[in-house]
């Protein structure tokens, strides 16, 4: 039980102010746990660098899969506690102290007997002997009648308390249960959020991702980062035969401009590129001279080369 309640709360101070405010009746006040406030220093480190920048955007998203981890921490710990936690704790401070009181008194009820047994075999030897009077032998029997009355009864308390441990052990078993359930809902739902921030994250430029692509190593990284890379990998040649299909070969021969619309969001490396948001829509255009993989883009007053693959060119 003690185990459990460290899994769920590691904090020590957080356990001694909840058995504190608990003892009072009292609600303790909520605060923030651990991924919630991860997720908060991100969204504001993330809104001072620019929601406008790769890194920026990237924290921005980072942090809320994190508050989004840290309201399911909030669920697991509220349903543990309910549906495991609480019967158990109800159990070992009640029907057990009842049973262990009981077992222990009856304990004690054996031990009046087997010394009231002793005071009469020790009385019929010295009856036999002549040195005592019928009376005493009499005493010792009724005594050993009386406590053996009271073993029997605390025998039989003992007993029924003990054979409703069978229909206890099936509840615990029933929450037990429910505690690895919560505990699986809990890791599916980790799992489906980093899941799905790392197909966002897949979105950005293979330049910010080649650190992770040299240094994954973790289960998850070798089993989910294939799959999502492979899948962005086969999307950019359908984007680029999409753009090719759509005009561009007519737009770079030409002297004309597009509308375009921004399928990833891109940080430029230079001032002579232009950065963009995913979903925004600009004006491209082609120069003589200019990369085959690049076009001139236009937002206003802002202008600069932006990648092709990154384009989706409008009718």
């Amino acid at each position: 039980m003690k185990q459990t309640e460290v899994l769920l709360q590691p904090n020590p101070n957080a356990r001694i102010e909840e058995f504190v405010y608990e003892k009072l009746d009292r609600k303790a006040p909520s605060r923030m746990n651990n991924p919630e406030l991860l997720g908060q220093y991100m969204i504001d480190a993330g809104n001072e660098f620019g929601p406008g920048t790769a890194y920026g955007n990237a924290l921005i998203k980072c942090g809320e899969t994190q508050k989004r981890i840290g309201t399911a921490d909030r669920e697991l710990i509220q349903t543990s506690a309910i549906n495991f936690l609480t019967p158990l704790r109800n159990f070992i401070e009640g029907d057990y102290k009842t049973i262990t009181k009981e077992r222990k008194l009856l304990q004690n009820k054996r031990l009046d007997l087997d010394a009231a047994k002793t005071r009469l075999k020790k009385a019929k030897v010295a009856e036999a002997r002549a040195a005592i009077w019928a009376e005493e032998v009499t005493k010792s029997e009724q005594e050993v009648r009386i406590t053996q009355s009271e073993f029997d009864r605390q025998a039989e308390i003992t007993r029924l308390l003990l054979e409703g441990i069978s229909s206890t052990h099936a509840h615990h078993l029933r929450c037990l249960n429910d505690f690895v359930e919560a505990q699986m809902t809990y890791y599916a739902q980790c799992y489906q959020y980093m899941l799905d921030l790392q197909k966002q994250l897949g979105s950005f430029p293979s330049t910010f991702l080649s650190n992770n692509n040299q240094s994954s190593s973790t289960p998850m990284q070798s089993v989910s980062t294939p799959s999502v890379l492979a899948s962005a990998s086969a999307s950019l040649p359908s984007v680029s035969n999409s753009i090719v299909t759509s005009g561009i070969s007519e737009l770079k021969s030409s002297s004309g401009s597009r509308k375009a619309r921004v399928l990833y969001d891109y940080d430029a490396a230079n001032s002579s590129e232009l950065s963009l948001l995913a979903d925004e829509v600009i004006t491209v255009y082609s120069i003589p001279g200019m990369d085959s993989d690049w076009l001139m883009g236009e937002r206003g007053n802002q202008k600069g080369k932006v990648p092709i693959t990154y384009l989706e060119l409008l009718n």
